[in-house]
Protein backbone atom coordinates (compact mmCIF):
# COMPACT_ATOMS: atom_id res chain seq x y z
CA UNK A 1 0.00 0.00 0.00
CA UNK A 2 2.96 2.32 0.58
CA UNK A 3 4.09 1.64 -2.99
CA UNK A 4 0.56 2.43 -4.18
CA UNK A 5 0.53 5.64 -2.14
CA UNK A 6 3.84 6.78 -3.64
CA UNK A 7 2.70 5.85 -7.16
CA UNK A 8 -0.53 7.82 -6.90
CA UNK A 9 1.37 10.81 -5.52
CA UNK A 10 3.79 10.61 -8.46
CA UNK A 11 0.82 10.47 -10.82
CA UNK A 12 -0.35 13.75 -9.29
CA UNK A 13 3.12 15.22 -9.83
CA UNK A 14 2.98 14.19 -13.50
CA UNK A 15 -0.44 15.82 -13.87
CA UNK A 16 0.83 19.10 -12.43
CA UNK A 17 3.98 18.99 -14.57
CA UNK A 18 1.83 18.45 -17.66
CA UNK A 19 -0.45 21.40 -16.88
CA UNK A 20 1.51 23.97 -18.98
CA UNK A 21 0.99 21.89 -22.14
CA UNK A 22 -2.27 19.99 -21.67
CA UNK A 23 -5.75 20.65 -20.33
CA UNK A 24 -7.05 18.53 -17.47
CA UNK A 25 -9.38 16.78 -19.96
CA UNK A 26 -6.45 15.73 -22.15
CA UNK A 27 -4.58 14.43 -19.11
CA UNK A 28 -7.63 12.39 -18.07
CA UNK A 29 -7.78 11.00 -21.61
CA UNK A 30 -4.15 9.89 -21.68
CA UNK A 31 -4.34 8.40 -18.18
CA UNK A 32 -7.56 6.50 -19.00
CA UNK A 33 -6.46 5.37 -22.47
CA UNK A 34 -3.29 3.89 -20.98
CA UNK A 35 -5.36 1.83 -18.53
CA UNK A 36 -7.84 0.81 -21.24
CA UNK A 37 -5.09 -0.51 -23.50
CA UNK A 38 -3.59 -2.51 -20.64
CA UNK A 39 -6.93 -4.07 -19.68
CA UNK A 40 -7.82 -4.98 -23.26
CA UNK A 41 -4.35 -6.40 -23.81
CA UNK A 42 -4.48 -8.49 -20.64
CA UNK A 43 -7.98 -9.84 -21.39
CA UNK A 44 -7.05 -10.69 -24.99
CA UNK A 45 -3.84 -12.46 -23.98
CA UNK A 46 -5.59 -14.42 -21.24
CA UNK A 47 -8.90 -15.40 -22.90
CA UNK A 48 -8.71 -14.23 -26.52
CA UNK A 49 -11.98 -13.39 -28.28
CA UNK A 50 -13.96 -15.16 -25.57
CA UNK A 51 -12.66 -12.64 -23.03
CA UNK A 52 -13.61 -9.71 -25.26
CA UNK A 53 -17.15 -11.09 -25.66
CA UNK A 54 -17.42 -11.30 -21.86
CA UNK A 55 -16.76 -7.58 -21.38
CA UNK A 56 -20.45 -6.65 -21.23
CA UNK A 57 -21.48 -9.04 -18.44
CA UNK A 58 -24.89 -9.33 -16.80
CA UNK A 59 -24.85 -5.95 -15.06
CA UNK A 60 -23.91 -3.58 -17.85
CA UNK A 61 -26.14 -0.76 -16.60
CA UNK A 62 -24.48 -0.75 -13.19
CA UNK A 63 -21.05 -0.76 -14.82
CA UNK A 64 -22.01 2.21 -17.00
CA UNK A 65 -23.31 4.19 -14.00
CA UNK A 66 -20.12 3.43 -12.06
CA UNK A 67 -18.05 4.40 -15.10
CA UNK A 68 -19.83 7.73 -15.55
CA UNK A 69 -19.49 8.62 -11.87
CA UNK A 70 -15.88 7.48 -11.83
CA UNK A 71 -15.14 9.60 -14.89
CA UNK A 72 -16.69 12.65 -13.23
CA UNK A 73 -14.62 11.96 -10.10
CA UNK A 74 -11.41 11.65 -12.13
CA UNK A 75 -12.17 14.75 -14.20
CA UNK A 76 -12.83 16.94 -11.16
CA UNK A 77 -9.77 15.51 -9.37
CA UNK A 78 -7.45 16.24 -12.30
CA UNK A 79 -8.92 19.73 -12.62
CA UNK A 80 -8.18 20.43 -8.97
CA UNK A 81 -4.64 19.07 -9.43
CA UNK A 82 -4.03 21.64 -12.17
CA UNK A 83 -5.30 24.51 -10.01
CA UNK A 84 -4.31 23.69 -6.42
CA UNK A 85 -1.16 22.68 -4.53
CA UNK A 86 -0.67 18.93 -4.83
CA UNK A 87 -1.13 18.29 -1.11
CA UNK A 88 -4.41 20.22 -1.01
CA UNK A 89 -5.90 18.55 -4.10
CA UNK A 90 -4.98 15.05 -2.90
CA UNK A 91 -6.35 15.70 0.59
CA UNK A 92 -9.68 16.91 -0.80
CA UNK A 93 -9.95 13.87 -3.07
CA UNK A 94 -9.26 11.59 -0.10
CA UNK A 95 -12.39 12.80 1.66
CA UNK A 96 -14.14 9.95 -0.19
CA UNK A 97 -14.36 7.69 2.94
CA UNK A 98 -16.15 10.55 4.72
CA UNK A 99 -18.72 10.78 1.93
CA UNK A 100 -18.93 6.98 1.74
CA UNK A 101 -19.90 6.89 5.43
CA UNK A 102 -22.81 9.20 4.60
CA UNK A 103 -23.78 7.63 1.28
CA UNK A 104 -23.73 3.95 2.28
CA UNK A 105 -26.76 4.17 4.62
CA UNK A 106 -28.76 5.90 1.87
CA UNK A 107 -27.81 3.54 -0.97
CA UNK A 108 -26.89 0.20 0.59
CA UNK A 109 -29.17 0.16 3.62
CA UNK A 110 -26.34 0.27 6.16
CA UNK A 111 -26.77 1.89 9.56
CA UNK A 112 -24.94 5.17 10.25
CA UNK A 113 -23.33 4.95 13.67
CA UNK A 114 -22.31 7.68 16.09
CA UNK A 115 -18.59 7.03 15.50
CA UNK A 116 -19.04 7.54 11.76
CA UNK A 117 -20.93 10.80 12.32
CA UNK A 118 -18.10 12.02 14.58
CA UNK A 119 -15.43 11.07 12.03
CA UNK A 120 -17.32 12.86 9.25
CA UNK A 121 -17.76 15.99 11.37
CA UNK A 122 -14.05 16.08 12.23
CA UNK A 123 -13.09 15.49 8.61
CA UNK A 124 -15.19 18.33 7.29
CA UNK A 125 -13.89 20.60 10.03
CA UNK A 126 -10.45 19.83 8.60
CA UNK A 127 -11.71 20.65 5.10
CA UNK A 128 -12.94 24.05 6.31
CA UNK A 129 -9.52 24.78 7.83
CA UNK A 130 -7.84 23.68 4.61
CA UNK A 131 -10.01 25.77 2.28
CA UNK A 132 -10.37 28.73 4.65
CA UNK A 133 -13.58 30.09 3.02
CA UNK A 134 -13.51 33.18 5.26
CA UNK A 135 -10.59 34.46 3.18
CA UNK A 136 -11.14 35.90 -0.29
CA UNK A 137 -8.99 33.60 -2.41
CA UNK A 138 -8.96 32.32 -5.96
CA UNK A 139 -8.38 28.76 -4.75
CA UNK A 140 -11.81 28.40 -3.16
CA UNK A 141 -13.68 27.47 -6.38
CA UNK A 142 -11.02 24.92 -7.34
CA UNK A 143 -11.08 23.63 -3.76
CA UNK A 144 -14.82 23.02 -3.93
CA UNK A 145 -14.34 21.15 -7.21
CA UNK A 146 -11.65 19.08 -5.51
CA UNK A 147 -14.07 18.35 -2.68
CA UNK A 148 -16.64 17.31 -5.29
CA UNK A 149 -14.10 14.77 -6.57
CA UNK A 150 -14.11 13.21 -3.09
CA UNK A 151 -17.92 13.07 -3.09
CA UNK A 152 -18.00 11.47 -6.53
CA UNK A 153 -15.24 9.01 -5.60
CA UNK A 154 -17.27 7.96 -2.56
CA UNK A 155 -20.35 7.48 -4.73
CA UNK A 156 -18.30 5.50 -7.25
CA UNK A 157 -17.11 3.20 -4.47
CA UNK A 158 -20.71 2.59 -3.43
CA UNK A 159 -21.28 1.28 -6.97
CA UNK A 160 -18.10 -0.83 -6.76
CA UNK A 161 -19.44 -2.41 -3.58
CA UNK A 162 -22.76 -3.09 -5.30
CA UNK A 163 -20.92 -4.73 -8.20
CA UNK A 164 -18.96 -6.81 -5.71
CA UNK A 165 -22.22 -8.10 -4.25
CA UNK A 166 -23.08 -9.31 -7.76
CA UNK A 167 -19.66 -11.07 -7.97
CA UNK A 168 -18.59 -8.93 -10.89
CA UNK A 169 -14.84 -9.33 -11.64
CA UNK A 170 -12.57 -6.36 -10.97
CA UNK A 171 -11.15 -6.33 -14.50
CA UNK A 172 -14.63 -5.74 -15.98
CA UNK A 173 -15.22 -2.82 -13.64
CA UNK A 174 -11.83 -1.33 -14.54
CA UNK A 175 -12.53 -1.83 -18.25
CA UNK A 176 -15.81 0.09 -18.26
CA UNK A 177 -14.40 2.83 -16.06
CA UNK A 178 -11.40 3.23 -18.38
CA UNK A 179 -13.50 3.04 -21.55
CA UNK A 180 -16.07 5.62 -20.41
CA UNK A 181 -13.37 7.93 -19.04
CA UNK A 182 -11.40 7.71 -22.29
CA UNK A 183 -14.45 8.52 -24.43
CA UNK A 184 -15.72 11.25 -22.11
CA UNK A 185 -12.35 12.95 -21.81
CA UNK A 186 -11.83 12.71 -25.60
CA UNK A 187 -15.17 14.45 -26.18
CA UNK A 188 -14.37 17.27 -23.72
CA UNK A 189 -10.84 17.68 -25.04
CA UNK A 190 -12.11 17.81 -28.63
CA UNK A 191 -14.58 20.54 -27.73
CA UNK A 192 -11.78 22.52 -26.06
CA UNK A 193 -9.08 21.76 -28.63
CA UNK A 194 -6.18 19.30 -28.49
CA UNK A 195 -2.60 20.34 -27.84
CA UNK A 196 0.17 18.63 -29.83
CA UNK A 197 2.33 16.18 -27.87
CA UNK A 198 6.01 15.98 -28.76
CA UNK A 199 8.64 13.48 -27.57
CA UNK A 200 9.33 15.01 -24.09
CA UNK A 201 5.59 15.25 -23.49
CA UNK A 202 5.08 11.59 -24.33
CA UNK A 203 7.65 10.63 -21.70
CA UNK A 204 5.67 12.61 -19.12
CA UNK A 205 2.35 11.10 -20.23
CA UNK A 206 3.82 7.60 -20.20
CA UNK A 207 5.14 8.21 -16.69
CA UNK A 208 1.70 9.36 -15.57
CA UNK A 209 0.03 6.24 -16.99
CA UNK A 210 2.74 3.97 -15.59
CA UNK A 211 2.45 5.50 -12.10
CA UNK A 212 -1.33 5.11 -12.16
CA UNK A 213 -1.06 1.47 -13.29
CA UNK A 214 1.57 0.54 -10.70
CA UNK A 215 -0.59 2.22 -8.06
CA UNK A 216 -3.67 0.24 -9.10
CA UNK A 217 -1.78 -3.06 -9.15
CA UNK A 218 -0.08 -2.44 -5.80
CA UNK A 219 -3.34 -1.33 -4.19
CA UNK A 220 -5.19 -4.40 -5.51
CA UNK A 221 -2.50 -6.71 -4.16
CA UNK A 222 -2.47 -4.92 -0.81
CA UNK A 223 -6.22 -5.34 -0.35
CA UNK A 224 -6.02 -8.96 -1.49
CA UNK A 225 -3.14 -9.96 0.81
CA UNK A 226 -3.42 -7.61 3.80
CA UNK A 227 -5.90 -6.79 6.55
CA UNK A 228 -8.48 -4.57 4.90
CA UNK A 229 -8.77 -2.02 7.72
CA UNK A 230 -4.99 -1.62 7.94
CA UNK A 231 -4.64 -1.28 4.18
CA UNK A 232 -7.44 1.32 4.08
CA UNK A 233 -5.58 3.37 6.69
CA UNK A 234 -2.26 3.11 4.81
CA UNK A 235 -4.00 4.38 1.67
CA UNK A 236 -3.59 7.84 3.21
CA UNK A 237 0.15 7.55 2.67
CA UNK A 238 -0.67 9.20 -0.67
CA UNK A 239 -1.41 12.44 1.19
CA UNK A 240 1.89 12.21 3.08
CA UNK A 241 3.91 11.54 -0.07
CA UNK A 242 2.07 14.32 -1.94
CA UNK A 243 2.78 16.78 0.86
CA UNK A 244 6.49 15.93 0.85
CA UNK A 245 6.69 16.22 -2.93
CA UNK A 246 4.81 19.52 -2.79
CA UNK A 247 7.44 20.95 -0.47
CA UNK A 248 10.42 19.46 -2.35
CA UNK A 249 9.38 20.28 -5.93
CA UNK A 250 7.26 23.42 -5.62
CA UNK A 251 8.41 24.75 -2.20
CA UNK A 252 4.76 25.08 -1.17
CA UNK A 253 4.21 27.12 2.00
CA UNK A 254 0.68 26.70 3.27
CA UNK A 255 -0.33 28.57 6.43
CA UNK A 256 -0.30 26.56 9.69
CA UNK A 257 -4.10 26.43 9.79
CA UNK A 258 -4.09 24.68 6.38
CA UNK A 259 -1.57 22.08 7.59
CA UNK A 260 -3.80 21.54 10.62
CA UNK A 261 -6.72 21.04 8.26
CA UNK A 262 -4.77 18.44 6.27
CA UNK A 263 -3.81 16.56 9.44
CA UNK A 264 -7.38 16.62 10.77
CA UNK A 265 -8.88 15.53 7.44
CA UNK A 266 -6.39 12.66 7.11
CA UNK A 267 -6.97 11.47 10.69
CA UNK A 268 -10.75 11.57 10.23
CA UNK A 269 -10.46 9.88 6.83
CA UNK A 270 -8.40 7.03 8.27
CA UNK A 271 -10.93 6.62 11.06
CA UNK A 272 -13.86 6.70 8.62
CA UNK A 273 -12.13 4.23 6.29
CA UNK A 274 -11.62 1.75 9.14
CA UNK A 275 -15.24 2.19 10.29
CA UNK A 276 -16.47 1.69 6.69
CA UNK A 277 -14.49 -1.56 6.44
CA UNK A 278 -15.92 -2.85 9.73
CA UNK A 279 -19.45 -1.89 8.68
CA UNK A 280 -18.98 -3.65 5.32
CA UNK A 281 -17.70 -6.74 7.13
CA UNK A 282 -20.93 -6.96 9.13
CA UNK A 283 -23.14 -6.40 6.09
Amino acid sequence: MLLAGLSFALMGVAVKLGTPWFSSHELVFYRSAFGLILVLGAVTLHDGLRGLRALSGAHLGLHVRRGLIGFAALATYFYSLTRLPLSMAVTLNYTSPLFLALLAPLTLGERLRAAQITAVALGFAGVVLLLRPWQAQAELAAGLIGLASGLLAGLAYVHVRALGRHDEPEWRTVFWFSAISTLGAAALASAQGWQPAVAPHWALLLGMGLAATVGQLAMTRAYRKGHTAVVAAFAYSTVIFATLLDVIIWQVRLPPVAWLGIALTVAAGVWAAILNVRTEGRA
